[in-house]
């Protein structure tokens, strides 16, 4: 099977671009950024670099392929709709239009569950539990992607989506990087009481979900699919975890929920009004993560994908662990 990996030079696209050629797949990664694939090329994989708002890039990208992991997309909680919106909905109908296109069998998109999230606590949630009112940029132009993409289905297209919950292992730049520095500034503190629990998922466990969702059988097309390692646990004894791996004191100070979503409100605001609108180091969106439950079924995973998340959380943080403290002693 020959694939394009989209967004490989990020995190969960090269993650997977590597798997699946350790797998025996020929690889066609596409990314702005030639040093972040360098390894991939290495690999035996063909990268091809460009911009994805280029159709008729996305176009020559997808000839000669049978599937396409699409993973490229605008991640975050700050910027305009502009940019969410071409990096996220218009990224993706090139991908689905160049599909059509060139007759690729298959595509596998990279989704998300913050389309679920409203600020409350959630657990056990199910893939059609999808609110009206979608908050944010980010979960209404990523849900509008996903919809493309199973629009596509009318013309032929095979399509699957998947929607993981913090992802985390070697190469994760936002998910703990963000929070050891705040906890290096002495800026971080518990929300509420520091029970909550949310999911996480080990990058090697979405490989394989990923792999699974390019060889499943009919039943499994035309469907989303929550991911996560299945075993809910307490947000800040997670982090406390890594604090204690990466050798920084532990998060022990506690602020109340409303107290901080009023001060994420101001840093906002004053952010808004500073020149080049910076993101703010904390929003409310981050306050409402940091102390709400948030949880998913993968039942339907298990069954359609036959989904067996087999790598635990800690085998994933304690990975991640030893590649942030190699990039700090090489300075890179």
């Amino acid at each position: 099977m020959k694939i394009l990996v989209t967004g490989a030079s990020g995190f969960i696209g090269g993650r997977f671009a590597r798997f699946a050629l350790e797998q025996g797949l020929q690889v066609r990664v596409n990314g702005r950024r030639s040093e972040g694939v360098e390894h991939l090329v290495r690999r035996g994989a063909q990268f091809v670099q460009g911009d994805l708002l280029d159709a008729d890039l996305a176009k020559r990208l997808c000839i000669g392929v049978d599937a396409v992991v699409h993973c490229a997309g605008a991640v975050g909680t700050w910027g305009t709709r502009e940019h969410f919106h071409q990096g996220n909905v218009q990224v993706t109908e090139n991908i689905v239009e160049a599909c059509l296109k060139e007759q690729v069998r298959r595509l596998v998109h990279l989704s998300t569950p913050s389309i679920y999230f409203d600020g409350r606590d959630h657990l056990g949630i199910k893939e059609a539990e999808v609110p009206k009112r979608l908050r944010g940029h980010y979960a209404q132009t990523k849900y509008i992607a996903e919809q493309k993409v199973f629009g596509a289905a009318e013309f032929g297209l095979e399509t699957i989506a998947l929607r993981p919950r913090f992802v985390t292992g070697a190469g994760d730049v936002s998910l703990f990087p963000r929070l050891l520095n705040m906890q290096r500034k002495q800026r971080l503190a518990i929300v509420g009481d520091g029970l909550n629990k949310v999911d996480f998922t080990s990058v090697q466990n979405l490989n394989q979900a990923l792999f699974s969702a390019l060889q499943a059988d009919d039943s499994a097309l035309y469907k989303a699919y929550n991911i996560s390692n299945g075993a809910p646990i307490p947000l800040w004894d997670v982090i406390n975890y890594v604090m204690r791996r990466m050798e920084l004191p532990q998060v022990r100070r506690y602020r109340a929920y409303g107290l901080a979503y009023g001060a994420a409100a101001l840093n906002e605001a004053a952010c808004l009004l500073w020149p080049g609108r910076p993101e703010p180091s904390l929003s409310r969106v981050g306050v409402q993560v940091m102390n709400k439950d948030f949880t998913l079924d993968i039942a339907q995973a298990r069954h359609y994908l036959d989904y067996q998340p087999s790598v635990s959380l800690w085998s994933a943080v304690d990975e991640f662990c030893a590649w942030w403290k190699a990039q700090d002693t090489t300075g890179h």
